[in-house]
């Protein structure tokens, strides 16, 4: 597996008022160093996130990509990833990270009671397994093992513990958003 060659999502910020699409930016690496950015767009609290990145990794040309990164299962709200889809059609290993587990109880209650489509969303997370500790992070994985996982974590991580395609992802889709980044905790 070339886990070094990967790319990380994320959403760009938006208002909790706001209803409509939010920006989603790729960074595309070859171990610690940045050969690409994409971006497209999900649904806030939509059901497209999975068919949306799966377009813009076959759009990029995810033929000499190893792994796809999230940071976190959803993106814009509660657009959850369906990580074995995106697994089965991308052909590649699927790894989310997170710096701490998520609590369960309360995002279930919220999806079950306030968001379309939550019963299908929850089902979605129960489905990807329960997050693990790995390398100073919290992972979901699909396609690939715990110790790839950590292999994968100490290759393409600088600063702290997430891994640059994300941190660069988080960046650039806060400059977009917003005109500026803001520092991430790292």
């Amino acid at each position: 597996m070339r886990l070094h060659h990967a790319i990380g999502f994320d959403d760009a910020p938006f208002d909790r008022s706001h209803r409509g699409n939010v920006r989603v930016i790729g960074a595309s690496y070859s171990g610690r160093t940045l050969h690409g950015v994409v971006s497209g767009q999900v649904r806030r609290d939509g059901q497209n996130s999975t068919c949306e990145l799966a377009r813009l990794v076959a759009g990029y040309g995810g033929d000499h990509l190893g792994l796809i990164l999230l940071q976190g299962i959803a993106l814009a709200g509660f657009n959850v990833v369906d990580l074995h889809t995106l697994h089965r059609e991308t052909g590649l290993p699927v790894l989310v990270v997170a710096r701490r587990p998520p609590d369960l109880t309360r995002i279930r209650a919220a999806l079950l009671e306030q968001v379309p489509g939550g019963e299908r969303k929850w089902r979605l997370i129960q489905r990807a397994g329960e997050m693990e500790p790995c390398g100073g992070v919290w992972v979901q994985r699909v396609g690939l093992s715990l110790n790839d996982s950590q292999a994968a974590l100490t290759a393409l991580t600088v600063t702290g513990r997430v891994p640059e395609p994300l941190r660069a992802a988080h960046l650039i889709a806060g400059g977009v958003a917003q005109g500026r980044s803001t520092r991430q905790r790292v």
